[in-house]
C-alpha cells in the first residue's frame, strides 16, 4: 500500500535530465481486467475512489477473473478490494484499461500494467514507499519523546531523512511533467518543504495532463496567493457597477491592495499606498483596491477622503469579500505585488519596505 501521509515533527527543539511518455489519448471509460488467484469463484470484487472512498465499480471474480468498467471524471487513486480478504490494493487510474495480475494473498506479487499513469504509480510507490515509512516513523518517535536533548537528536535524524524525499520528488516531477502521478509527488511532500517557492517552480514545470484531479487541486490550494506563483484572475465591479479583472492590468506592476473604509490600520496605511502610487504610477505602476466594505456609500467617502485614485473594485460582501476569500485574506491591511507577467512577487509589504520595494523594480 501506499504510504504518503507525511508526519511533521512537533515542538521542534532546533529549528540527471529524465524524460516521460506522453500518455495515450484516453478511452471512453476505465476498464479494468484481473485475472488473480488466491481467490474463490463467486468472491465480490470492490474498486473505491481513494479520496474519498466512492464506490467505483463492483464486480465478481470468475476462475479468478473480473472485469470492472467506470467512467471517471478525473485521474486519482483508487483502492481494490475484494470480499473476505483483508488485502487491499491501491492504483492510479483514469479512462484507461488496465490489467491486474498476481496472487491475492502475496501483495506483492500484484501488478498493475496496462496504462502509462498505473505504471507510473507503480514506480512512483517503488521510489518512495519505503522513504515516506521511514519518515514518518522518524517524526512519531521525535513526537513521542519529551526529554529536550533526546528530542533534539531524534529531530535531526528526522531532518537528515527530509533532503533526500524532497530532491527526489522534484526530480520525478521533472522526470513525468504529463503524468498527474507528478502532483501527487509533489503534494506528498508539502510538509516538509522549508521554501515553497519550490513548490510552486516544480508545479508551473508540469503540463495540463499532470494538473488535474485531487492532488493538482491541493497543490493549487497551497499556492494561491504565494510568492512565485501565478495570480489567479478574478472580476469585482469598479465603483460605477462596471466589471474589472486583474488581467486588464497585465502588463504592468500592480499593487492588490485589500482594505476597508472601517479598517483604522488600512486607512493608517493608505497614505503610504497614495505616496507608491503618485511616485511609480508613471512608471508602469498601479494599485487595485479590493475593499472588504459593506455599505457603498461608507466605502466611495474613504476612497474620496483618503485621495485614492485609482481603480476599486468590491462586492460589498464584508469578509465573505470574493477575492478576499480566493486569496484566503484572513486580515487586513493585505496586499499582492504582481508583476507585468502575472506572477506574486511580494507579498504584505508596506511603509518603506513597499517604497524600497517599488525603487527596487522601477529606478
Amino acid at each position: 500500500m501506499l504510504v504518503i501521509l507525511l508526519v511533521p515533527v512537533l515542538g521542534m527543539a532546533q529549528g540527471g535530465q529524465g524524460f516521460s511518455v506522453k500518455p495515450p489519448v484516453a478511452s471512453p471509460e476505465m476498464v479494468l481486467k484481473g485475472n488473480v488467484q488466491g481467490v474463490a469463484d463467486g468472491t465480490e470484487v470492490t474498486l473505491k475512489n481513494g479520496s474519498d472512498q466512492h464506490t467505483i465499480a463492483t464486480g465478481k471474480v470468475v476462475k479468478g477473473a473480473f472485469t470492472l468498467k467506470a467512467k471517471l471524471a478525473e485521474p486519482d487513486i483508487a483502492i481494490l478490494s475484494f470480499t473476505g480478504k483483508p488485502q487491499v490494493f491501491d492504483m492510479f487510474l483514469f479512462n484507461d484499461a488496465v490489467t491486474v495480475t498476481g496472487n491475492v494473498a502475496d501483495p506483492g506479487s500484484i501488478k498493475v500494467q496496462g496504462s502509462v499513469l498505473a505504471e507510473d504509480f507503480e514506480l512512483f510507490k517503488a521510489r518512495f514507499n519505503l522513504m515516506f515509512e521511514n519518515i514518518r516513523n522518524a517524526a512519531g518517535v521525535a513526537n513521542a519523546e519529551s526529554d529536550p536533548q533526546k528530542k533534539d537528536s531524534l529531530v535531526r535524524v528526522y531532518n537528515r531523512l527530509r533532503d533526500p524525499i524532497r530532491n527526489a520528488a522534484l526530480a520525478f516531477a521533472k522526470e513525468k511533467p504529463t503524468s498527474p502521478v507528478s502532483s501527487l509527488a509533489l503534494y506528498a511532500i508539502m510538509p516538509i518543504l522549508d521554501d515553497q517557492s519550490q513548490l510552486a517552480a516544480a508545479f508551473a514545470q508540469l503540463q495540463a495532463p499532470a494538473k488535474k484531479g485531487p492532488f493538482a487541486r491541493g497543490i493549487e490550494g497551497k499556492l494561491v496567493g504565494m510568492v512565485g506563483s501565478q495570480a489567479i484572475d478574478f472580476t469585482q465591479n469598479n465603483v460605477d457597477g462596471k466589471p474589472v479583472s486583474l488581467t486588464s492590468f497585465r502588463g504592468k506592476y500592480v499593487l492588490v491592495d485589500f482594505w476597508a473604509s472601517w479598517c483604522r490600520p488600512c486607512r493608517a496605511e493608505n497614505p503610504n499606498v497614495v505616496v507608491a502610487y503618485q511616485t511609480y504610477k508613471n512608471k508602469n505602476f498601479t494599485v487595485l483596491g479590493v475593499s472588504l466594505d459593506q455599505q457603498k456609500p461608507n466605502w466611495l467617502e474613504a476612497i474620496r477622503a483618503d485621495n485614492l485614485t485609482w481603480t476599486h473594485v468590491s462586492d460589498l460582501q464584508y469578509w465573505n469579500n470574493a477575492v478576499a476569500q480566493l486569496y484566503h485574506i484572513q486580515s487586513i491591511p493585505a496586499n499582492l505585488l504582481i508583476d507585468p507577467n502575472g506572477k506574486i512577487i511580494a507579498r504584505d509589504i508596506r511603509g518603506p519596505e513597499l517604497q524600497a520595494k517599488l525603487n527596487e523594480l522601477l529606478k
